[in-house]
């Protein structure tokens, strides 16, 4: 041992640390050993935040139920307020891939806020005799319980900053189908021409399927809230108070506000991974429907000379190192690439919730990393897609109206009052010549010019079903 380390032990042997470390000998170990992704666990922030709340509750808990003094509890709070004020962070140096079911991540937590406390007694790092991280800080837990508890109130946290970015994609939607109103275009089924409809009603579409959405997330988060602390290893409670599971939960929904409580049944709770794998299908959901929306956006703003050209969206940088003046639709490009990963991180969840065996799902650590990854992706894409690309998007109004009315599928309103064999005749004749359905109809005198503009006019062939709703 020099100035520069301190000497620390465990069951396998004796260790050297960096004197001005706050992570232990367990922490060295795991850093050593686990060196897959190099995500380190102090990427993710909201999680150390989470993970210092449920230590600091376990403090006041054990305090309560009388099974640690008031010195060790409060240098302990002390400790853990720290890092839920986003100090100390760069300590947390473990990979988020990691064997032990996150025994490593919840030693890493244990040591810093052990080392932090020590330091705010008046002792030196690693003098656990006064404060152990075992002893005190995991005292009444087990990884089992606490990381588990931790990784859903950082879910939590995640959620919640991704339902916000989903309402400024709604309201992005919402704005562009007040802009856009009631100007006409195609609908189109099978990428061929249907029948008429308005940019309104396109966008209020897409606003509403993220509605959908995010009330899914929402009511999937509920699941969050149910926690098994106090069950120890298995779910047995062995080593903790009869009256800590309850008084812990209490204690939690003090400190965050949030209804967390105790699972019915702690040895299912500490085995049972199916909230997560819920949150990660309505994830799933949410980027299958935001990868439809940017291709529909892309599609219908291909061109800008010989494709659909009904919208033009933001051009945000050069699109070809070969091509002067080529533009491409990087937004909804990069919307549909990180959709793909998130389905991908769906089936990653999956996989890893049905492997977990017997009392434990070991497999945690990935499941939170994924987890963690997509909420903080679907944000990112919520706001990226709003911002830089819908809010900008403008209508080829003349073009599309024009469209509409040099359209066979103008028939469609037409076969109410001429009946399907005539309306397919006249379809037919339309395609075979080139000519317009307006024209033929009016040439065969089928019907007048003032009955025919009334049929085909925007509010019979777009609004049909406000309309008869207003004669009824």
């Amino acid at each position: 041992m020099n100035s520069s380390t301190r000497n620390e032990h465990d069951l396998l042997g004796e260790r050297d640390i960096p004197s001005d470390a706050y992570y232990g000998i367990q922490t060295l170990r795991a850093y050593e050993n686990f060196n897959i992704s190099k995500v380190r666990l102090h990427q993710f922030s909201p999680f150390i935040r989470a993970f210092a709340t449920v230590k600091k509750a376990a403090a006041i808990t054990n305090h309560k139920v009388g099974v640690l003094d008031e010195a060790k509890k409060e240098a302990i709070v002390a400790a853990c307020d720290d890092l839920i004020a986003d100090k100390l962070h760069d300590q947390f140096i473990i990979d988020m891939f990691q064997g032990g079911a996150g025994t490593s991540t919840n030693m890493n937590v244990n040591e810093v806020i052990a080392n932090r406390a020590l330091e705010i007694m008046g002792h030196e790092k690693g003098e656990y005799h006064y404060l152990h991280p075992n002893n005190h800080v995991n005292l009444s837990q087990s990884t089992n319980d606490s990381y588990p508890t931790a990784l859903k109130l950082a879910l939590d946290f995640y959620c919640e900053r991704l339902l916000s970015k989903m309402d400024v994609l709604i309201e992005s939607f919402l704005n562009k189908k007040e802009e856009l109103g009631h100007r006409l275009k195609m609908g189109r089924t099978h990428l061929q021409d249907a029948v008429p409809m308005t940019a309104g009603q396109e966008f209020n579409a897409f606003a509403t399927m993220i509605k959908a959405e995010k009330k899914r997330i929402e009511q999937v988060r509920e699941l969050l809230y149910e926690i098994n602390m106090g069950a120890t290893a298995i779910g047995t409670g062995i080593n903790a108070p009869t009256n800590y599971p309850q008084t812990c939960a209490e204690v939690l929904r003090e400190l965050t506000g949030k209804p967390y409580y105790t699972s019915d049944d702690l040895v299912q709770a500490t085995q049972d991974t199916s909230a997560y794998v819920a949150l990660s299908g309505n994830l799933r959901l949410l980027a299958t429907r935001l990868s439809k929306i940017a291709n529909d956006i892309r599609l219908q703003s291909s061109g800008p000379r010989a494709g659909l050209g009904q919208y033009r969206i933001p051009q945000m940088q050069p699109g070809s190192s070969i091509m002067p003046g080529k533009v491409n639709p990087v937004i909804p490009e990069v919307v549909n690439q990180a959709c793909f990963h998130i389905m991908g991180i769906d089936h990653t969840i999956a996989m890893a919730s049905e492997a977990g065996q017997l009392q434990l799902n070991v497999f945690e650590p990935v499941m939170a990393f994924n987890l963690f990854t997509g909420l903080v992706m679907l944000s990112n894409i919520c706001e990226t897609f709003a911002t830089r690309c819908i809010d900008g998007i403008e209508m080829n109004e003349d073009y599309c109206r024009q469209q509409v009315l040099s359209n066979i599928g103008l028939v469609t309103a037409l076969n109410p009052h001429l009946g399907y064999e005539v309306s397919t005749r006249i379809a037919k004749k339309a395609q075979e010549t080139g000519g317009s359905i307006y024209n033929i109809v009016l040439e065969e005198k089928l019907l007048d010019q003032e009955t025919l503009d009334q049929i085909i006019s925007p509010e019979n062939m777009v609004y049909p079903l406000l309309k008869q709703n207003a004669e009824g």
